[in-house]
């Protein structure tokens, strides 16, 4: 059984109270069932009418979409349109022992879909409700006060929001041996102070939150969808958003009045804002997404769309810029005794730009799962061979020779270091108009000198972790770092490049190793396509909500921030036309 409070709330700025329709309160622990939630509001598009009407249209049910969406549902009528599907019933999401088999699922219907950078990083891209919290490693951490401060965010209403996402997603990890060696290992090499479990980003080591309860059961961006006024929402699944439609006739800036969709039979419906100055479409598609939706609706540079046969609506030039991906690079370590499953839950924020943190376990390759986790090729996070040589032959070649190696070999994890920021940038184009097939990205990984030194800094860090005290119970003595460095299918698991020359730099072996963590962000960057309210310059009605906007990662995992904005810009626009309807 669910409580659930409505209070009336006497706000302060207005001078009147008011019912908060969004002032549901959930109490964590007994309002948020365990089991898959029966969400009236969730429906196939393939039952929508052919024409709609709403107050707000958000394009992409992600980790900003969501809450979003829950938000903004509490005082008007919403639409949140979604191009997969539902992620509960799904134990290749829901299951952490299952890690890596949704991304390793390569059919039209799994909810990630596979693309591969200019560069030649394999990668992941969320097509389900509740995005990429659906497919990730579920490290949750919140954004650094300056990064707060810098965008500009009003910091109290950030906590708020944080913890408003926290009460569902949230959970303190249990600690267990793997995890503490690397915890002990950093403060023993120096990456101190110890500022123990907080969901604060804290230079030094610490423990972090994830979105996997004590049962290993995860928990997603959808689940924020509890807080929903039922009434208010409508959820639409295995939606296709094709274009945003504007009016332009006599008007002097374009307005964004409805969407074009397909549904999962290929039927063309429209949804429409209802009459209302202030109803606006939000794209919250992603990364991806949200810049690849603007090009296709005409609102990018001009002479890309017009490549494309598109007709331009806005030049915008800047659509698309500013795309980076933090590189991810790994040691294996082999380990003499048996590890625990573990995810992502030790961090160590250096002070030269690089983050530290590491997996065990059956989670990146052993038993009925091997091949499907963190660092698998089978996902397509394949370091044997440098980016450009990732082909399906090469990949096909390292899953076959894992397979036959005895799970002995895969006893061990990883520690793995992840560069800020970055400060390398590249650039999203389409490739064709069709919204469901990816864009042509790159992120030209290590451009910037200084990025490629906080990965070599990084990997030595990592080196001093594995000769550290604390960390030699799971250590071969007889396996030298070198060794390490160049792991060959003798030695005891071809996981890592073989170099001919074993002096190979450390700034090579970054090159050859990079993978990703999944954390891209950029292509429609506050101040060059969207404002500080997030709404897209040169037209009216339209704004990006999600981590298209950022320019850096924020915080050392994303996830907790994307979150946060989603209910952080969905109170502002409640308050804010609360405001303008008072003062009427």
């Amino acid at each position: 059984m669910c409580v659930c409070i409505y209070i009336y709330i006497y706000m302060m700025d207005l001078g009147c109270w008011r019912l908060f329709g969004a002032a549901i309160l959930f109490f964590h622990g007994f309002c948020f069932s365990e089991k898959a939630p029966n969400y009236t509001f969730m429906h196939e598009a393939t039952s929508a009418p052919d024409i709609s009407y709403y107050d707000y249209i958000i394009v992409g049910g992600g980790t900003a979409g969501c809450p979003l969406a829950a938000t903004l549902s509490q005082n008007y009528s919403v639409l949140l349109l979604e191009r997969g599907g539902s992620p509960y019933g799904n134990p290749n999401i829901t299951n952490l022992a299952a890690f890596g088999q949704a991304l390793a699922d390569l059919s039209p219907s799994s909810p990630s879909q596979r693309f591969i950078s200019e560069d030649g990083v394999i990668n992941a891209r969320a097509r389900v409700l509740g995005g990429a919290s659906c497919l990730n490693a579920g490290f949750y951490t919140r954004a650094a006060t300056d990064y707060v401060n810098r965008a500009g965010w009003d910091g109290r209403l950030v906590n708020e929001s944080y913890q408003w996402v926290e009460k569902v997603m949230a959970f303190e990890p249990s600690m267990l041996q793997w995890q503490s060696a690397v915890r002990d290992g950093l403060l023993e090499v120096g990456v101190v102070p110890y500022n123990g479990f907080t969901y604060d980003h804290l230079s030094g080591t610490k423990v972090g939150g994830t979105i996997f309860d004590q049962d290993g059961q995860r928990h997603t961006a959808a689940d924020l969808l509890q807080y929903a006024n039922p009434n208010g929402l409508t959820v639409l699944l295995h939606a296709s958003v094709h274009e945003i439609l504007f009016t332009t006739t006599g008007k002097s800036r374009p307005i964004a009045h409805g969407v074009r969709f397909t549904d999962a039979s290929g039927i063309n419906h429209r949804a429409y804002l209802k009459k209302g100055s202030k109803n606006e479409i939000i794209i919250s598609a992603g990364a991806l997404g949200s810049p690849q939706l603007l090009m296709l609706s005409g609102v990018g540079p001009a002479d890309h769309l017009k490549a494309h046969n598109i007709t331009v609506v806005v030049d915008q030039p800047m659509v698309g810029q500013g795309m980076s991906d933090n590189s991810m690079n790994a040691i294996f370590i082999p380990s003499p005794v048996p590890v625990e499953v573990s995810l992502i839950q030790v961090v160590g924020i250096t002070h030269f730009g690089s983050y530290i943190e590491a997996a065990s376990g059956e989670n990146f390759a052993v038993g009925s799962h091997r091949d499907f986790g963190m660092f698998s090729p089978k996902i397509g996070q394949l370091s044997t061979v440098p980016p450009k040589q990732r082909t399906p032959e090469a990949i096909a070649i390292a899953v076959e020779s894992m397979s036959n190696l005895d799970e002995a070999a895969f006893r061990g994890g990883f520690i793995l270091e992840k560069i800020m920021g970055p400060l390398s940038t590249g650039h999203l184009e389409l490739r064709n108009r069709n919204p469901n097939d990816n864009p042509s990205v790159t992120f030209n990984y290590f451009k910037e000198p200084e990025d490629l030194q906080r990965c070599v800094e990084g990997i030595r860090t990592i080196e001093r972790i594995i000769e550290s005290k604390a960390f030699s119970k799971f250590r071969y003595d007889d396996i030298s770092l070198q060794t390490l460095l160049n792991m060959t299918a003798n030695s005891p698991v071809n996981l890592l490049p073989k170099h001919k020359n074993a002096s190979t730099s450390l700034e090579q072996f970054c090159k050859d190793t990079v993978m990703t963590i999944w954390h891209y962000h950029g292509g429609c960057q506050v101040g060059r396509v969207v404002d500080h309210d997030y709404k897209v310059l040169g037209m009216d009605a339209l704004r990006v909500i999600d981590g298209s906007t950022f320019y850096y990662c924020p915080g050392t995992n994303p996830q907790a921030t994307v979150a946060m904005l989603g209910r952080y810009m969905g109170v502002r626009i409640l308050s804010e036309r609360l405001a303008s309807d008072t003062t009427k």
